[in-house]
């Protein structure tokens, strides 16, 4: 069975968390092709790093090479459908547009995992805690200002510790864990996330890969 090769390319390290919900998203799409676990590009530590979009994508695409390049920017203050202009723009420049998917979440990837609580009292290790997490409702998860910020907290809070355990409390890692417990199904109740599963599906389409 041939391989279909993928990559993401984020904002910045945090966004790692949004691998393990495009391998999921894959496996939903794609059954006449074998997968590979999405592929993180990592550009920091080069001795001189791209600093435009398009150059970090002509980056990705020689060190990381891939059928199909995930490209991340969170919207934070600028209006989604610019983000994806941006992006669309600066793949058709370096060349990969037919194969590349934008993701935009209205505020950054944290407002995603805000979404499931079961996953983030597992991910704090105190699955059985009852103590109030004070998580937005649904229908304001993407417009909460700092989502990042009440996400911290509320791994901080379901944990339950106190003094130097919470203090301790290694907040940034245990965001990802959250990501790979939490139940994807949730995150199709978001925009940000449906022209995500969209933008796939055209793409995929369009290639000839389902």
């Amino acid at each position: 069975m041939t391989v279909l090769k993928t990559t993401l390319l984020s904002d910045g390290p945090s966004d790692r968390a949004l691998l393990p919900v495009l391998n999921w998203l894959l496996q939903c799409k794609i059954t006449r092709y074998s997968l590979q676990r999405t592929q993180w590009a990592d550009w920091r530590n080069q001795k001189c790093p791209p600093q435009s979009l398009e150059g970090k994508i002509r980056f990705t695409q020689e060190y990381y090479p891939s059928d199909l390049l995930f490209i991340h920017r969170d919207a934070e203050a600028q209006n989604p459908e610019v983000r994806r202009a941006e992006i669309r723009r600066a793949a058709l420049d370096a060349g990969i547009a037919p194969s590349s998917v934008c993701i935009v979440p209205v505020r950054m990837t944290e407002a995603w995992l805000l979404l499931d609580e079961r996953a983030i009292r597992k991910a704090a290790g105190n699955p059985g805690g009852s103590v109030n997490l004070s998580l937005p409702i649904q229908q304001r998860i993407e417009n909460i200002p700092d989502p990042k910020d009440t996400l911290f907290e509320a791994i901080r809070t379901a944990s339950e510790h106190t003094g130097r355990r919470l203090k301790s409390l290694p907040v940034e890692k245990l965001r990802h864990r959250v990501a790979e417990l939490m139940d994807y199904e949730l995150l199709r109740s978001l925009s940000a996330f449906q022209c995500l599963e969209n933008d796939l599906t055209a793409t995929l389409t369009a290639n000839g890969w389902i």
